[in-house]
Formats: C-alpha cells, sequence, structure tokens
C-alpha cells in the first residue's frame, strides 16, 4: 500500500482528501500539510488525520505526495518531492512557467519516479465514453463558461479554465501546432475574464476555445467536427453523443435517416449515445496514478502533457496581451 500525503488543504485539497480516502485498498493516507494554522487545525479535526508543521515532515513519512497547492507554490513543492525521490501528482496547470515544468520532467527523469498532472477532464466519464470515436478531428470548438466566483480570479481565466480544454484538443490532435490567435478582455478582474483562442495545427485541424468566468450559466461543452462523424461532449453533464454517416450501399430504409447528396449519393445518419460510467473523475486520476506506480505502467497524464498545455495557454496569453497592448 502506497503512503500518500497532500500539500493543500483548501477546497480542491479536501476534494482529493476524501478520494484518496476512498482508495484504501491503493493508498494509505499519512496527512497533510497546509500553511494556515487554523485551515490545517480545522481539516484535521474534520477528517481525523494528522497535519504536519512542516512540508520536509510530510514528505519524509510518505511514498507520494499530492500537491494541491495554489499554482505558484507548484514548482518549490514539486521540486523538493522529487529531489527525496517521491511520486508526484500535481494538479493543473503543473507550474506557473513552461521553463518550470522542463526543469520538473528532467528532475523526475532523474530521480525515476511516477509523476502525473492533474488535467481532471482526460478523466471525465463523457470524454471517455467518446474518446475511441474521436479520429482525425479537423475542427472543434469548446465553450466553457462559469457564472463569476471570487475564487480563482488570481490567475488569468485562460490559465483557471481553458487550459481544461487545451489539454483536451492536443490529446486527440496528433498534430503540431502551427499558429496561435487570441483576444481577451479583463471585466472585473486585473486579468482577462473572458478569452477566445484559435489553435491552427500543421494537419489543417483548427480550435476554436472560448473560456469565461462572468456567464449567466455553466457550461462546459466540446464539438468535434471530422470526417463523416461529428462528437460532442458535454463535460458538465457528462454526456456525450456520436453522430455518424456512412454512404447507403443497400436498399434504404424509411425508417432511417437519410441525406441526399445529389448525383445519387446518399448518406445514412446514425446516432449514438455512449454509455457514460458513474465514475468520480478526481478518484479516477489518483486511483490510475496510483495503479501506475504499483505496475511499473505509464501515467495516463504525464508532466509533458501538463508542460505542452502549459506552453500553449502561455502563448495564448502572450497574444492576449498583445492585443491589449495594441488596443491600448
Amino acid at each position: 500500500m502506497l503512503k500518500i500525503g497532500v500539500l493543500g488543504a483548501g477546497h480542491l485539497g479536501k476534494i482529493h482528501l476524501k478520494c484518496i480516502r476512498q482508495l484504501p485498498d491503493l493508498y494509505e493516507l499519512k496527512g497533510f500539510y497546509d500553511p494556515d494554522p487554523a485551515v490545517a487545525e480545522k481539516v484535521s479535526q474534520e477528517f481525523d488525520i494528522p497535519h504536519y508543521d512542516t512540508i520536509e515532515k510530510l514528505i519524509r513519512a510518505v511514498d507520494v505526495v499530492d500537491i494541491v497547492t495554489p499554482t505558484l507554490n507548484h514548482y518549490d513543492c514539486a521540486v523538493q518531492s522529487l529531489r527525496a525521490s517521491r511520486h508526484v501528482f500535481i494538479e493543473k496547470p503543473i507550474t506557473e512557467t513552461p521553463e518550470q515544468a522542463r526543469k520538473l520532467i528532467k528532475l523526475s527523469e532523474e530521480a525515476g519516479v511516477k509523476a502525473q498532472v492533474g488535467h481532471v477532464e482526460r478523466f471525465n466519464p463523457a470524454f471517455l465514453a467518446a474518446r475511441n470515436y474521436i479520429q482525425g478531428p479537423m475542427f472543434i470548438e469548446t465553450h466553457r463558461l462559469a457564472e463569476f466566483n471570487p475564487r480563482g480570479t488570481d490567475v488569468p481565466v485562460v490559465l483557471d479554465l481553458m487550459i481544461h480544454d487545451i489539454d483536451i484538443v492536443l490529446s486527440v490532435v496528433p498534430s503540431n501546432i502551427k499558429k496561435i490567435s487570441a483576444s481577451g478582455v479583463a471585466v472585473v478582474s486585473d486579468t482577462p475574464d473572458i478569452a477566445n483562442a484559435r489553435i491552427e495545427f500543421d494537419n489543417g485541424c483548427v480550435a476554436n476555445l472560448t473560456a469565461s468566468r462572468i456567464s449567466m450559466k455553466n457550461m462546459r461543452k466540446t464539438r468535434i467536427f471530422q470526417r463523416d462523424a461529428y462528437i460532442t461532449v458535454d463535460f458538465l453533464e457528462k454526456e456525450s453523443e456520436v453522430i455518424r454517416m456512412q454512404n447507403l450501399v443497400d436498399e434504404e430504409n424509411p425508417y432511417a435517416m437519410v441525406m441526399d447528396l445529389g448525383n445519387g449519393k446518399k448518406k445514412q445518419i446514425y446516432f449514438e449515445k455512449p454509455e457514460s460510467l458513474k465514475t468520480n473523475a478526481i478518484q479516477e486520476e489518483l486511483r490510475t496514478f496510483g495503479e501506475a506506480i504499483n505496475k511499473n505502467t505509464p501515467v495516463y497524464v504525464t508532466l509533458e502533457d501538463g508542460y505542452r498545455a502549459l506552453d500553449v495557454a502561455r502563448q495564448v496569453l502572450e497574444k492576449i496581451n498583445l492585443n491589449l497592448n495594441v488596443i491600448a
């Protein structure tokens, strides 16, 4: 059984503690660290687990360090953990800068340990159900809209919300990026609260991503268009739908939906709703990480994946800032 400790006991940190508790055959939860004594005492009583008064003490007591601190602390916490040869799970975004992420990749390789980034939407039941249908996407449109919440406004909406969809897009498009265009506006905070990015790939695929944290309703939808198929993934409702078209070669079914393309060509349309398993995405990512450690198999979301998502997110922010400076 893997001894695990959590760094950070805020909103997300407490969710991680609960999820780890639900994996008793995989993890032994040794405790957590939080720099706020009042928070540490409250969470310790709530979960009936010890809290460590230093990061170093927690690292020495465990095999696995789960980093759920604010992003600005990710790098230092990961460096300490990797230098102690501890396996590391680190929440998204992986670090503040791509340069820091590259250093973590090197450190993890030198330490010979497992490290995974918490891009949780990879484990969303709707995405998992639709994943095998996604083959050669050529146009992707994403909308990740949230009602205003002061929590998270310390970072731009690109790093807070859009980075989820950046990672999903990068995971399904097998091509290098050719061009990035972006725009955004800071409405209620000091950094962009709404942003749009257009990512063009060498293979011709185009992804159009929109993220907002000042919307009237919550939405997390991705639409994927590819040859003879249209796929929708609702990350919020955890549902997906696949609409496929195939050439009509047999006698036409009077009850089937058929599209007449002219010149005697017809396509039959098929609707599918892949079954989404009733799973907890955060619990699943922690479970697969523990299994990768025990079985010495590749992790599902690598530090390299985290680096790529952050690198693209930073390029999007650069484009936004460039446009804002031009307008100013």
